[in-house]
Parts: structure tokens; sequence; C-alpha cells
């Protein structure tokens, strides 16, 4: 199922036209969780990650934001496609 992924984060790397996310997979998570991974931990590694509760939405993250011109839109196995649905076209 295709889904549309909005962003207003507009110095991101994986940010896109209209507000979109161009990240070909995104990993939300817990903020303390998050502030204990390394940058290279992301949605790759989503499936070995502990589950995690929250009590509102500001206690959540996108641990998939890089910077965008970073040199480290490599580290964490994210691509950046040409839509927001997860397709083809992939660029890094």
């Amino acid at each position: 199922m295709a889904q549309h992924i909005h962003c207003t984060v507009s110095n991101c790397h994986y940010y896109g036209e209209g507000n979109k996310c161009f990240a070909s997979e995104i990993l939300i998570t817990e903020d303390s969780l998050a502030h204990q991974q390394p940058d290279s931990v992301d949605a790759i590694q989503a499936t070995t990650l502990p589950q995690t509760k929250v009590d509102s939405c500001m206690q959540t993250c996108c641990k998939t934001f890089v910077h965008s011109g970073s040199s480290k839109i490599d580290v964490d196995g994210a691509t950046k496609s040409q839509s927001n649905f997860g397709g083809s076209n992939r660029t890094k």
C-alpha cells in the first residue's frame, strides 16, 4: 500500500516539494532510544530494536533525519526516491 509521509523539515536530505518525505524507509522512535543509538542505526535495523511506548507525540522523533548536503547521507542505509511511495528511481 502506497503511503505519503508528510514532513515540514525543509533542511532534511529526504525533504521534497509539497512537504513530503522521499526517504525509502523511515524510523520513528522514542526520543531517549534515538539518543542512545548511533546514526547508523535506522529503519534498516528497526526489527532488531525494542518496542517503545510514549505518552505523546512530543516524545517521538524521526531517526532518519539527515541534514541536506551532509556527508552522512549514506550512513543509515535509507535512500532518496523520486516519489514518496517507496518506489523505484531511487538516489542517494
